[in-house]
Parts: structure tokens; C-alpha cells; sequence
């Protein structure tokens, strides 16, 4: 049996879980290991779906804090509105009385409706044409982003020197799964709409990214798939900060879900 990626616990209470910080849920040197934002979102979806018994429709998480490892979250699921289609809920992880996310969420299903996409999977090679991409999986403090593996295209923009300059289409694109091989679900999808930051370093031309204040998923399906491509697209970046979406691609071309952020941008080498 797979290992659960988010491996949430129950408590007496079923409206609240438990979360162990571990480093594989967190990035960054050892000096500055942090929770990854995606995680703590993936986290909130997960005990939102786990309560409600419903699918995620759209969540939104604002970061507040860092959580570190060795400490222990507290997530808190509150239900203020039932419906009949649709579920309201509100999700805060918190590390004693400290908040670290405060997140909500929309949850449901309304059979009969029309379906339709309106985004194609962009041109890009398969998985097994690209190569792997890894520019964070040695940091050392947090070793989430080893547990993912990213690939991106033999001539993508990534692989360009990070010399500050712009490029202008403010796009890159990298397929991305987890080595555990986990199922490709909500709460997956929601870690994965948390590389916005990637983008904003790559579009800019800088050894970095930054730092995001808020994610936001909306999600439309998920299909059997052991990649999801994700295509980041920024629109712009200004006074220290930048803003972007992303949209999240099974290898059949559906579009199960997108997500946008706003972020500090934050750098290593800054070119003179």
C-alpha cells in the first residue's frame, strides 16, 4: 500500500488532525527549513475533503508564518455552511496558538452540467523526451523537492543562464510527479499549483523566485495520470513583488486544474 503523501492523523475530534513537520514536507537550506506553502495547502484540502466527504471545487490558502521541522500542526476544519451541492469550509494549521495557514474552501458536485476545456496541452514532449531537472534537490535542510521529480524539454527556458535577462514570453513549462509514484489527487494538484515562485526566477532571469503570500487551486478534474504537467505563465512583476497562474495538465491533455499566486521575490546572485 502507498504511503499517504500528506500523512495527516486522526484526532478524538474529527473536525481536527495532526501533522508531524517533517523535512520531506519542507524546503530550504538548513539555516531557513521551512514547510513548503503547497504542502500546507495539500494539507488543508486533504482534511477538508476527509470531513466533508466531498471533492474540492476551489481552495485558497494566505501564508502567515513558517512552520519548522520537529514542530507539530494542528489543523482545525470548521463547516460553516452544508449545502445541498455544495460544502463551505474554513482550514487553519497552526503551530500552538500561532497560525501558519488560514485557509478556506469551496466543495462539491453538480451531475448533469455541460463539460468543456477551453485550454489544449501545450506542445511540449512527453516525459520520457525530457530531462530531469532538480536545481533545488540538493539544499540540504528540506528534502521535499527530492521526493519530486521535474523534467522539462532539451531547449527550454530553464536551462538558460540566469544573466537577468527577461524573457519575454514569461513561460516555462516542466512535467512533474512524485518518485513514490502517489496518486495524482486534489491535494496533490494544490502542492504542485505552488511553483508560481519557479516561473517568476525563470521569467526574470534570476537565481531564485520568491516567497508566495497566497495560493489559490480551482479545480476541474482529476484523471488517472502518473505526471501532470505544469504551465506557468507570469504576468507580472513589480515593487519587489510578482504575480502569475499556472494550469495543470494530465498526460491525456486534460486540464485538471489552475492555480495563481502573488509572491516576494527573492534571489540569490542578482546580477550586477
Amino acid at each position: 500500500m502507498t504511503k499517504p503523501f500528506f500523512p495527516l492523523e486522526t484526532t478524538d475530534d474529527p473536525l481536527r488532525f495532526r501533522l508531524a513537520v517533517t523535512r520531506d514536507l519542507c524546503v530550504g537550506p538548513m539555516d531557513h527549513t521551512f514547510l513548503f506553502g503547497g504542502a500546507g495547502l495539500g494539507v488543508a484540502v486533504e482534511a477538508a475533503k476527509r470531513v466533508t466527504g466531498r471533492e474540492l471545487i476551489w481552495a485558497t490558502a494566505q501564508y502567515l508564518s513558517y512552520a519548522r521541522p520537529g514542530s507539530q500542526l494542528e489543523v482545525d476544519v470548521r463547516v460553516p455552511v452544508r449545502g445541498h451541492n455544495v460544502t463551505q469550509a474554513v482550514i487553519n494549521l497552526h503551530c500552538g496558538e500561532e497560525v501558519i495557514i488560514s485557509a478556506t474552501a469551496a466543495l462539491g458536485e453538480r451531475p448533469g452540467h455541460p463539460t468543456a476545456q477551453w485550454f489544449e496541452l501545450p506542445d511540449m514532449p512527453g516525459p520520457d523526451d525530457c530531462q530531469e531537472w532538480g536545481p533545488w534537490d540538493g539544499e540540504g535542510g528540506g528534502t521535499l523537492m527530492k521526493r519530486l521529480e521535474k523534467r522539462v524539454a532539451p531547449d527550454s527556458v530553464v536551462l538558460r543562464p540566469r544573466d537577468g535577462t527577461v524573457d519575454p514570453s514569461g513561460r516555462m513549462q516542466m512535467w512533474i510527479r512524485t518518485r513514490e509514484d502517489a496518486p495524482i489527487d486534489a491535494a496533490l494538484l494544490a502542492l504542485m499549483g505552488d511553483f508560481v515562485p519557479t516561473g517568476a526566477g525563470v521569467s526574470l532571469g534570476l537565481d531564485g523566485g520568491g516567497n508566495s503570500l497566497d495560493n489559490t487551486l480551482r479545480l476541474h478534474a482529476v484523471v488517472p495520470t502518473r505526471w501532470a504537467l505544469c504551465d506557468i505563465q507570469m504576468s507580472a512583476a513589480g515593487r519587489g513583488f510578482a504575480h502569475g497562474h499556472l494550469r495543470l495538465f494530465a498526460e491525456d491533455g486534460t486540464l485538471m486544474a489552475t492555480a495563481s499566486q502573488s509572491l516576494v521575490l527573492r534571489y540569490r546572485n542578482r546580477p550586477k
